[in-house]
């Protein structure tokens, strides 16, 4: 194939088109200006991992909340935010003033601007990262998790039509399998990028593609806008920056973005000036299961799990208070790292699992996904698990299903790891746990926050299944879920002033250069602190995403 050399000029040039990229460009458009769009993926990617997601979305005293007689504030999300995230470094001075406008954002017009593209919600709210500690430590006080009706693809979908319509208008230009390699300067200012262009892809999406070089590309752009998103499909990049405070990096993890996100903007960008940081702030699951269907290389799951699943390390000891299913993602991944195993294990009953199991990830909510309400109806309130669920403890290599405790630690033992389990600890945990649901009371940390968790309708309705013995015959039969540390989110990134500038060592703009979306930390290099408050990714990169569109416009 002989090789070809492109040059475009443009106004604006996005460097990505996940959730983040499209927003800015949608700005951009909007604006008035010509738009050329760049990502190193086919085009079957456009939408990049946002379409992959759950679609969760972080608000602040909204309509679905008050329906559900939830009283949320600003004042108590503010809390919860600072709690949580645990600003501490002199890095943190512009991911705080960005915590703060998106907090505004998210209790004022994030939704009403979401609603007025068509973008609907489920009506049941969410409660994820609970916390477990005091009111100002880690965790969401109240329930914030609005699930996006349509997930990752609905939230996709509007930016997705805008920029397809701007396209067929001639105003904005999509150029697939173009990887940047360099950011253009010119007198200090950041002039454009350049880079290769990669053979073309038949590909799905999220699938692997190739990486073979047919060309070489350059645009011009009077303002640069790098949407890259993060490194959690580059397990190396993962593992270079782990942080000292999580031990370890884990041998064997499993991934939770597709391959392209591989962090490979991340030197471009700082050998152009910009600089990065927070980048061993990273969000990282402890619930993985290795996808028995995979889409990209090593592909996992994550388990959005509710509160009633005993936890057990790879020894078969219970996790500490309140390392709970959905309460600490980040303590109980440190915990975790401190046992000197890769692996945990959740124990239910099959009560728990049809009432509190849901997959994360578009593909595995069809009724969601697909807006399909009957489908919804019979899979969250019908008996049984989801097909999704079920697909797994059929066919997924970490799950083990069986009528009696002997037998369920005999499955376990003899999955690759299993041989660590004491099954005499095992069997004093479970049977300690049953002992307190006796009562109404108990001194058991989980049973009572699992109760308290079921005096919000939410829970009752569709996350908690009502306290019982995981070894009542009639709960059952037992289930133990093998669970993998799952590869996501960087924290850390490009930092960014309010107007989603890229700004250098010494602290000033670098001319002509903009970020947004994972790749600046979704806003400032690390909005998000240590610990995130979950669904506030996809919110980050709508809010960073629209300032920098606007801003590059306005230059």
């Amino acid at each position: 194939m002989t090789a070809t050399h492109t040059a475009v000029s443009t106004d604006v040039l996005v460097i990505g088109w996940g959730l983040a990229g499209l927003v800015a460009a949608g700005e951009a458009v909007a604006a008035g200006k010509r738009v050329v769009i760049v990502d190193q993926e086919p085009r079957t990617n456009l939408g990049g991992q946002a379409w992959w997601s759950f679609g969760g979305l972080f608000f602040v005293d909204s309509p679905e909340q008050r329906r559900l007689g939830v009283k949320d504030s600003l004042e108590l999300a503010r809390q919860d935010w600072f709690g949580t995230a645990g600003f501490d470094r002199d890095e943190d001075a512009w991911p705080r003033q960005w915590a703060e406008a998106y907090l505004q954002f998210a209790h004022q017009e994030k939704r009403a601007w979401l609603r007025e593209k068509g973008v609907g919600f489920f009506p049941v709210v969410g409660w994820a990262e609970r916390g477990g500690y005091t009111a100002l430590g880690p965790g969401n006080s109240v329930p914030r998790f609005h699930i996006t009706w349509g997930t990752g693809p609905g939230i996709v979908a509007p930016f997705r039509a805008a920029a397809e319509s701007a396209e067929a208008e001639g105003r904005l230009t999509i150029l697939p399998r173009h990887r940047v390699e360099t950011l253009s300067l010119a007198d200090g200012a950041v002039v454009g990028a350049a880079g290769d262009i990669l053979a073309p892809s038949g590909s799905a999406r999220g699938v692997a593609s190739s990486r073979e070089v047919v060309g070489t590309f350059e645009v011009r752009a009077g303002a640069t806008i790098v949407a890259s998103g993060g490194i959690g499909g580059n397990h190396d990049l993962v593992r270079r920056n782990w942080p000292a405070s999580l031990g370890a990096p884990p041998e064997d993890m499993v991934t939770g973005v597709p391959a392209y996100v591989d962090g490979s903007m991340q030197p471009v960008t700082e050998r152009a000036g910009a600089r990065l940081i927070n980048g061993d702030r990273m969000w990282h699951y402890v619930e993985g299961v290795r996808n028995w269907d995979p889409v990209w290389p090593g592909h996992g799951i994550r388990i959005l799990p509710g509160p009633s699943s005993v936890w057990l390390d790879a020894t078969g000891r219970r996790l500490p208070v309140p390392l709970f299913p959905g309460f600490d993602t980040l303590g109980t991944l440190a915990h975790l790292r401190a046992t000197g195993h890769d692996h945990s294990w959740f124990v239910l009953s099959r009560q728990i699992i049809e009432k509190e199991f849901t997959l994360s990830g578009s593909e595995q909510n069809p009724d969601l996904t697909g807006k399909n309400l009957p489908l919804l109806l019979s899979s969250r309130l019908g008996k049984g698990p989801a097909a999704p669920v079920q697909a797994f403890m059929d066919n997924g290599e970490d799950f083990v299903v069986r009528d009696s405790l002997d037998d369920l630690i005999e499955g376990m033992r003899a999955l690759p790891g299993g041989a660590d389990l004491d099954p005499a600890r095992v069997r004093l945990e479970i049977e300690a746990r049953d002992r307190e649901v006796a009562n109404e009371f108990t001194k058991d940390a989980q049973i009572a926050m699992l109760r308290s968790a079921r005096a919000f309708r939410g829970d009752r309705l569709i996350r908690t299944a009502a306290p019982h013995r995981i070894l009542d015959p009639q709960a059952g039969p037992l289930i133990a879920v093998r669970l993998h540390v799952l590869t996501r989110k960087s924290l850390g990134g490009i930092e960014t002033d309010l107007s989603a500038r890229a700004l250098a060592a010494d602290g000033a703009p670098v001319p002509g250069l903009y970020a947004a979306g994972e790749a600046s930390g979704f806003g400032g290099g690390g909005v998000h602190g240590y610990r995130a408050l979950e669904g506030t990714f996809l919110g980050g990169c709508l809010f960073s995403g629209r300032i920098a569109g606007r801003a590059a416009a306005a230059l």
